[in-house]
């Protein structure tokens, strides 16, 4: 198929930065401490290896305390796989990997039985039995949940404190990653299997704190991208690492384009307490299971007809029709009703978003909830077999870096944290099944320092509107074009290296990536909306993958689904 192409910028194949000024080695490194790094370090040290988290900043700021919903798994004699695996399919538009699905729901239970085992505490019911609810796209009651809408803030106090008792698990913190270290080899580039990386930790080693750590294998767990948008529920770490180190090192990314837009992230007012921040407080559609309902600036229930499911259609839907509501009345946010289900109940089901909209001054048991859609979950990213394996040996990656096939064209929710449960056990078994000598480093690239480029941060902001203006939950090859062009004049700057600059350049990276993608699909299909292509087409129903060449310019190939 010949992909329609857009302008951009060429990229950095390697970030700017000095030798590593000190190195430590290990036997596998994981970059990222939420729920897929950390689960991914449990299991490998079970296998009685030695391993090495780095974490961008401590180990309880990245995604995963922030899931409010829960986590979603057949555990109600009544629900079965097959259902599961339904409708994350349907959610999915065509796009999941069957095989992958069939994994993530016929194993989810037994991981989250296990997380169980090492301390994770779910809601229950009087008689002891786990408390089951139900999110949007789902048609059962299969979402288990924590202090109310705390369950990433359960998940991560027990995976931590897992962690923390394991003498054996080293903790990197206030570190980000820069480049993959590869051994020589046989590949296009002369390059072999990933045996490290380069990073940057505050106060260590060399003045500038760039180091290197030397593994036998390295496992990405960065999270999402979400803030190359200007709204997003994302922590401000969530600026797409992970994706950038891998398309540089010459690995594959897939369905980049398909970025799920929370459709009620809470709207915090201009100049009131909280303006300005980089994560927009998330207001979970379990409300809305529990009976909210979306209305608009007249009261008017505006989903019902829409879709069969109303207020609990898949996120796609709601937020497509969230953006018509908004377009048709000029107003930058709708309402959610929670008023008829009581502040007593909301207080105790929903502490967290209750305290979201007092701090605003919103009180959710007698005023409505002014939301509006925002960039939240990136489906696409690090591409990965069914053991986590990317297109270069020796690099896994798991969580939302990567894309293993369940997502398709739009996750379905609570599906996140069972994936990162599930895939990053497979890692370590695969890992653990055959894990090679440690290798030196190609010298070259980033273990001799002093190439590529990077950047300057003070174009970030503009990165971020162009991209919600053009690139966001409506777009269409106008705006895409518009925005490529706002990237390439960004790209033509040079920054310096330090650590704005390497996550700006990270930005870019990721933002071109996108954009590209999203120009080449010339449909609208799960949470890819183009206008000017406004249905799904089946000539359409399969994959871009995307890498980065050796002048730095993006390429596209398709990939028909089977």
């Amino acid at each position: 198929m010949d992909l329609p192409t857009v302008d951009l910028p060429a990229l950095p194949r390697l970030l700017a930065a000095p030798a590593p000024g000190w190195v430590e080695t290990t036997d596998v490194i994981v970059v990222g401490s939420g729920v897929a790094g950390l689960t991914a370090a449990l299991h490998l040290r079970e296998a009685g290896l030695h391993v090495t988290v780095v974490t961008k900043v401590t180990m309880d700021e990245g995604s995963t305390r922030w899931a409010q919903g829960g986590i979603a798994a057949v555990l109600d004699p009544a629900d079965t796989p097959t259902a599961h695996a339904y409708d994350t399919e349907v959610a999915g538009v065509g796009l999941c990997d069957p095989a992958a699905v069939r994994v993530l729901v016929e194993e989810g239970p037994t991981r989250l039985r296990e997380l169980m085992r090492i301390g994770a505490e779910f809601d229950r019911n009087p008689d002891g039995s786990l408390m089951l609810t139900r999110e949007g796209g789902h048609r059962a009651d299969r979402i288990v949940h924590a202090g109310g809408d705390a369950t990433g803030a359960e998940v991560q106090r027990a995976l931590h404190a897992a962690v923390h008792r394991d003498p054996w698990i080293r903790l990197v913190e206030h570190a980000l990653v820069l480049d993959l270290l590869r051994a020589p080899g046989d590949g296009p580039d002369g390059l072999g299997p990933a045996c490290g990386i380069t990073l940057h930790v505050l106060g260590e080693g060399s003045e500038d704190g760039v180091g290197a750590i030397l593994a036998r294998a390295v496992v990405l767990a960065t999270g999402g991208m979400g803030q190359i948008f200007a709204a997003t529920t994302n922590p401000a770490v969530s600026t797409g690492d992970g994706v950038a180190l891998a398309l540089r090192a010459g690995a594959a990314v897939t369905d980049v384009e398909f970025v799920q837009f929370h459709p009620t992230a809470l709207i915090v007012p201009a100049g009131g307490p909280g303006a300005g921040l980089a994560q927009q407080p998330l207001v979970s559609e379990a409300l809305r299971g529990e009976g909210a309902y979306l209305v608009d600036g007249d009261d008017k229930r505006f989903m019902v007809g829409q879709h069969e499911l109303a207020e609990l259609a898949p996120r796609d839907v709601v937020a497509k029709g969230i953006h018509r509501v908004l377009l048709a009345s000029g107003a930058d946010h709708v309402f959610l009703d929670a008023r008829h289900l009581g502040g007593d109940f909301l207080a105790g089901r929903f502490p967290t978003i209750v305290a979201s909209c007092l701090a605003i001054g919103v009180d959710p048991a007698t005023d409505l909830i002014p939301v509006a859609p925002a960039a939240h979950y990136a489906s696409g990213g690090v591409r990965t077999d069914l053991h986590g394996r990317t297109s270069i040996p020796g690099l896994y990656a798991c969580g939302e870096v990567a894309c293993t096939g369940v997502h398709g064209a739009n996750r379905l929710a609570s599906n996140s944290l069972l994936e990162g449960l599930v895939f990053s056990r497979r890692i370590a078994e695969d890992i653990a099944a055959g894990l090679p000598e440690q290798a030196r480093p190609a010298e070259t690239g980033a273990w001799v320092g002093g190439q590529g480029w990077v950047v300057p941060a003070d174009g970030t902001p503009a990165l971020q509107r162009a991209m919600t203006r053009g690139a966001g939950v409506l777009r269409s090859a106008r705006t895409l074009a518009g925005t490529a062009a706002a990237l390439g004049e960004l790209g033509q700057g040079r920054g310096v290296p330090r650590t704005a600059d390497w996550e700006a350049t990270n930005l870019l990276t990721v933002a071109s990536t996108l954009v590209t993608a999203a120009y080449a699909r010339q449909e609208t299909r799960g949470c890819h909306w183009r206008e000017d292509f406004p249905t799904a087409d089946e000539r359409w129903r399969g994959h871009l993958v995307t890498g980065i060449g050796a002048d730095g310019s993006l390429n596209e190939r398709w990939e028909a689904s089977a």
